[in-house]
């Protein structure tokens, strides 16, 4: 059993996958739905200070590499367009919309890239951690409720015949 926490604490660390895949996985063994929560979310949220404080480093410093700069420049210019656009969209709510963002448990939407958006939007370190913190509970409510069965069950009961 605690073989299996230790692999939806590791499962909620990697990128892309994160807590949406190690709380399905916890459920699915048999974990009880509470600590499976809370070990996805400590493990969803410790590469968060990592990435923010390294992220942005490593792509500038990529930047003038042969062999990645031209990814690192990439991301760099297409976070730095597309975090102005959010930021012009949001206002003084880029604290608020980096949230939802994060709490979509979609591919993609989650701590990892949200991150990495408010590293590269310049945006403190403390309301980046807000952000990703409410994001990432937000998810994992989503997921376990989605997990449990519960949503279908209510777009069944609220379903139009």
């Amino acid at each position: 059993m605690l073989k299996n926490y230790l692999l939806v604490f590791l499962i909620s660390m990697v990128p892309i996958i994160e807590l949406r895949g190690a709380i399905p996985y916890g459920l699915a063994f048999g974990l009880a739905p509470v600590p499976t929560y809370i070990v996805a979310v400590l493990g969803n949220m410790l590469p968060v200070p990592f990435i923010y404080l390294f992220a942005r480093k490593f792509l500038i410093w990529g930047c003038s590499k042969p062999v990645i700069g031209g990814i690192c420049k990439f991301f760099i210019v297409k976070g730095e367009k597309g975090g102005r656009k959010l930021e012009e969209k949001a206002g003084r709510g880029l604290t608020l919309a980096l949230l939802l963002f994060v709490g979509i448990p979609l591919p993609g939407t989650g701590a990892w890239t949200g991150t990495l958006a408010g590293s590269i939007l310049d945006m403190k370190f403390k309301d980046v951690l807000i952000a990703c913190m409410g994001g990432v509970l937000l998810a994992g409510i989503i997921m376990a409720l989605a997990s449990a069965g519960l949503l279908g069950a209510l777009s069944a009961v609220f379903a139009v015949k």
